[in-house]
């Protein structure tokens, strides 16, 4: 792939689809009858959500040479992100993902990404490694480690990006995609080693680093060799670890919760942003709790990323 002439303050890499959310909550799937069409997939929405406060961000992924693959072009033009390296793959058709709605914590995910998605399609030949190098923070994904030949596009891109900048492993552990977590593992730890960031919930780096407890995971994700470990801890905030030894432990911002998929997408694309803005470690914590909130409060995801005056807006009245 010829170089790029341009540099990014992100570019992610990974998963893309569509996402089918239930027009109506509380109501199960097999009952549901209008659904909204959004643009979806962790790598996608990270994108979007950087590129809603302000930043030059664009993602490297597959589609279906299909509709739905010509949908998510589309939207993500209009939602700002460039998609320079969306490329079509005709063997497969694009991924749609459908939830059920449970408010305030049961939103099931059903993935459609069979026979396979064409987003673990991407060939290592393929990749801009310049512009990776380039870009200022570089984002991949569990789920990209998965299959292959995604599995070794994204190794081969973490080992060209050597490091520079910022390059975040987000843990994304979606259990369907894998036989188990003990295949997952040794291509965690390959990740982590070439990782400054890591960011996951508990479960996500339970299958990371073989423990639970919020500091312990930090710890052995600073271990395998990142400079800075985000634990996400669902009702109880976040923990962020770093290895100059600062820490920060922050609550969440209290919403009523309408949807909470796609909060953590909201959570990465505003981490992005603080660590480039060069903000304290808690300061980047309570920012990117607050508009992970936002997200939750709203149905869908991509389109519901929030501004940077929104952020602001709910970080006051929380602070009343």
């Amino acid at each position: 792939m010829a170089e790029s002439d341009q540099s990014f303050d992100l570019i992610t890499m990974g998963r893309i689809g569509v996402d089918l959310y239930p027009l109506q909550s509380g109501v199960p799937l097999a009952r549901v009858e209008t659904f909204g069409r959004f643009l979806g997939g962790s790598a996608a929405n990270v994108a979007v959500a950087a590129a809603r406060l302000g930043r030059n961000t664009a993602v490297i992924t597959r589609t279906g040479d299909d509709p739905f693959g010509a949908y998510l072009h589309e939207a993500l033009k209009e939602f700002g992100v460039d998609d320079r390296w969306v490329a079509p793959v005709a063997a497969y058709p694009t991924p749609v993902t459908f939830c059920e709605i449970f408010p305030p914590d049961d939103f099931p995910l059903y993935f459609y990404r069979q026979p396979k998605a064409p987003d673990l399609e991407i060939h290592s030949e393929e990749l801009d490694y310049f512009a990776i190098r380039a870009s200022r923070v570089f984002w991949i994904t569990g789920t990209g480690l998965s299959e292959e030949p995604s599995r070794s596009a994204t190794l081969a891109a973490l080992k060209a990006r050597d490091k520079a900048g910022t390059t975040v492993f987000d843990l994304d552990w979606r259990p369907m995609f894998w036989r188990d977590p003990e295949e997952a593992r040794p291509y965690y730890a390959e990740a982590l080693g070439h990782a400054t960031v890591a960011v996951g919930n508990l479960d996500e780096c339970e299958v990371a680093t073989g423990v639970r407890e919020p500091r312990a995971c930090a710890e052995a994700l600073l271990e395998a060799g990142v400079e800075l470990a985000v634990v996400k801890q669902g009702p109880k905030g976040v923990l962020a670890v770093h290895r100059d030894g600062t820490s920060a432990e922050v609550p969440p911002v209290p919403v009523e919760v309408a949807n909470g998929l796609g909060a953590g997408d909201a959570f990465g694309g505003s981490l992005v942003h603080g660590l480039l803005a060069g903000w304290e470690l808690a300061e980047i914590m309570r920012y990117a709790n607050a508009a992970g909130a936002l997200v939750a409060s709203r149905l869908a995801c991509s389109s519901a990323m929030p501004t940077e005056a929104e952020v602001e807006d709910l970080l006051a009245r929380a602070t009343l």
